[in-house]
């Protein structure tokens, strides 16, 4: 019987090979690391740290949560954070409802108008329409100055609505057919029997969902005049970009008193950041299922 040779990507490592990756992986994951850590570590400084450190921290000898405190003191990122987590609830939720109809209803064959519809979808996605016209748009809607400038001009998004689609189509017709001959409606069909398998599908493009409109900044800028509306991210722009004083804390006692502005921006960093982190793990084991197979399927 001849000797078959595995192929070279089924073989073990040689030691020096394996070494070389922990090395490299180990090297990556500190320059990811290290960023994110330098900011934590200064938002949990002391101002008499980061005066000495010349603004920035790597391990804070006093820790404190004073940043934090004077942050979500009711103050301006206060109000942003809640316009954010409002603005990210209620248009996740929209744009799930809208996504998940439209791509049931383009996934049924022989709907009628599918086949034009699916079309000027992928139009869209292929060729997205510029700033102006969007402008234009949401002017003669009436939503400037309006929160629902944030959700609905991005409610349905062509991408999201492609993978759902084609992990609808992957559902086995028979299991529509059983569902009819027991007098199942086309609704009673989608939240009986399809909604129950895509769970992976409809989970990662929530998560999408989430974080887009989660670091919405270009859309609150564009379409919000009032930056008392404004959402957690462009706030942060003022504030860490420009280096804007924070109203919370530029009317703090005296010096023994104030805290560092550096420690403010990396604590309202933070505040933006770990909602989607925390998030994340809990979802990430229906990515390769949900995205693969919809856009395979699609």
């Amino acid at each position: 019987m001849a000797r078959t040779t595995r192929p070279a990507w089924q073989g073990r490592p040689s030691p020096l090979t394996q070494s070389a990756k922990t090395v490299i992986l180990t090297a990556i994951v500190m320059i990811v690391v290290a960023p994110f850590w330098v900011v934590v570590a200064t938002s949990l400084a002391t101002t008499e740290e980061i005066t000495r450190n010349g603004g920035w921290v790597l391990w804070p000898q006093h820790w404190t949560l004073e940043a934090y405190r004077e942050v979500l003191s009711g103050g301006i990122v206060t109000h942003a954070l809640v316009i954010s987590v409002g603005v990210t609830a209620v248009g996740t939720a929209a744009s799930l409802i809208a996504t998940i109809l439209l791509a049931y209803a383009l996934a049924r064959p022989g709907v009628f108008g599918g086949k034009p519809i699916m079309l000027l979808i992928l139009f869209t996605f292929l060729f997205p329409p510029g700033m102006i016209p969007a402008y234009l748009v949401v002017q003669q809607l009436g939503l400037l100055d309006n929160l629902g400038s944030l959700v609905l001009p991005v409610l349905v998004n062509a991408f999201n609505l492609v993978v759902m689609r084609g992990f609808f189509q992957g559902i086995p017709e028979d299991l529509h057919n059983a569902a009819r001959l027991d007098g199942a409606g086309e609704f009673r069909v989608l939240t009986r029997i399809v909604l129950p398998l895509s769970k992976a599908v409809v989970a990662v493009v929530g998560l999408f969902y989430a974080v887009g409109y989660w670091n919405a900044f270009f859309n609150a800028v564009l379409y919000l005049n009032d930056a008392s509306g404004w959402p957690l991210q462009p706030v942060l722009r003022l504030y860490v970009i420009q280096g804007a004083q924070l109203a919370d804390s530029a009317a703090a006692s005296d010096a023994g008193t104030f805290t560092a502005p550096q420690s403010i921006q990396m604590a309202a960093l933070i505040i933006a950041t770990v909602p989607i982190l925390l998030v994340y793990p809990f979802l990430q084991r229906y990515f390769v299922k949900g995205v693969l197979t919809g856009s395979i399927k699609a």
